[in-house]
């Protein structure tokens, strides 16, 4: 079984660097024409399951790929939810917050590192069960926490794992150990 985890195209606000978790905004021109450049890689793979968040940048992303009419949305997919953080760049909390970092502290008012362990560590659970290959539709940072869970590792590691818009991931296993198959794939 393997997962295909999607993050969503580009947005205004990934261009600009602001923490965008519950503002519902669309994908740019660039972000649809990435979307539909995914569809055509995906195209050649059959799925036993297919889960979108319900924002509206990953369910763009979705349709774009083709995969609009079956995909079920899944609201443990959403990004993280920033709190006070929302539409600030990371150097604006630094100001106010120095030394924060978001898979370490979490954000007041949203949530923390162990909140969203728990939304992935379900998905995982529902991917796993699905009875083949998943794709996934997301966002960046809640797609960083995905893989550092699907290694068995603590949500904290998913600093590790950059993530651009419009990428495609696949995660797996080795012998029965969960691995990284593809982090962060170009199209």
């Amino acid at each position: 079984m393997n997962l295909f985890a999607i993050r969503h195209g580009e947005t205004a606000w990934s261009l600009s660097g602001q923490h965008t978790g519950t503002t519902d905004i669309p994908l740019t021109e660039n972000g649809r024409r990435v979307a539909a450049r995914i569809g055509a890689v995906l195209a050649k793979k059959s799925f036993g399951l297919a889960l979108c968040s319900p924002m509206q940048r990953a369910r763009e992303t979705c349709k774009l790929a083709g995969f609009g009419d079956e995909a079920v949305i899944d609201s443990d997919l959403m990004e993280w939810n920033y709190g006070e953080y929302e539409g600030l760049t990371t150097g604006q909390i630094h100001e106010a917050a120095s030394g924060w970092l978001l898979f370490r502290d979490g954000c007041p008012g949203g949530e923390t590192p162990a909140q969203v362990a728990a939304r992935v560590d379900r998905v995982i659970a529902r991917s796993r069960a699905a009875g083949g290959d998943v794709a996934l539709f997301a966002h960046g940072h809640v797609l960083r926490v995905l893989v550092a869970r699907w290694i068995r590792r603590p949500a904290g590691d998913g600093q590790h794992f950059l993530l651009d818009t419009g990428t495609l991931c696949v995660l797996g296993d080795y012998r029965g150990i969960p691995a990284v198959r593809v982090w962060n794939g170009p199209l």
